[in-house]
C-alpha cells in the first residue's frame, strides 16, 4: 500500500468538547489533516463527552483529536476516555489533545489514555507526522 493510500485510510474526528467556543485551532487542524490526505470529521462546537464518544464509535475513527481551551480538560477528557473504553474503542483509537493544557495536568491525561498533547505553537507537520506514525493499522 502506498503512503498516499495509507494516509487516506486514516479517519480522524476533530472534536470540541464542553463550553469552549474557540474553534479556530480545531479548524486549522481539520484542514491540515484533510490536506495531508486524512479523512476528517469535525464535531462542531459545544459537544458533551458522550456525544464525542458516540461520533467516534459510529464513524469508526482511527484518531480522535480533542481541542480544548476552556480549562476543563481534566474532567472532560477522562469522561471521553471512559466512554471509549465502555464501547471497546479505547485500544484502537489514537487520542490526541490540543490546546492550552498546563504541564502539571498532562501526566493525568496520559494516564487516562491520551497518546499525545499538542500545545500552542506545535507545528502542524509535527502533528501530522505523529498521526501517520501512530494511527492504528487497519
Amino acid at each position: 500500500m502506498s503512503s498516499e493510500q495509507e494516509a487516506e485510510s486514516i479517519r480522524c474526528l476533530v472534536a470540541k468538547v464542553g463550553l469552549d467556543g474557540h474553534d479556530r485551532g480545531a479548524h486549522v487542524i481539520a484542514r491540515a489533516f484533510r490536506d495531508a490526505g486524512f479523512e476528517v470529521i469535525y464535531s462542531g462546537l459545544h459537544k458533551a463527552p458522550d456525544e464525542i464518544v458516540q461520533a467516534a464509535v459510529q464513524e469508526d475513527v482511527d484518531v480522535l483529536g480533542i481541542s480544548i481551551l476552556s480549562g476543563a480538560h481534566d474532567t472532560l477528557v477522562p469522561k471521553i476516555m471512559d466512554g471509549l473504553e465502555e464501547y471497546g474503542a479505547k485500544e484502537d483509537t489514537l487520542v490526541l489533545a490540543g490546546g492550552v493544557i498546563p504541564e502539571e495536568d498532562r501526566p493525568g491525561l496520559k494516564e487516562a489514555g491520551v497518546s499525545a498533547i499538542f500545545g500552542p505553537g506545535t507545528s502542524i507537520e509535527e502533528t501530522i507526522e505523529f498521526v501517520r506514525e501512530n494511527a492504528p493499522q487497519r
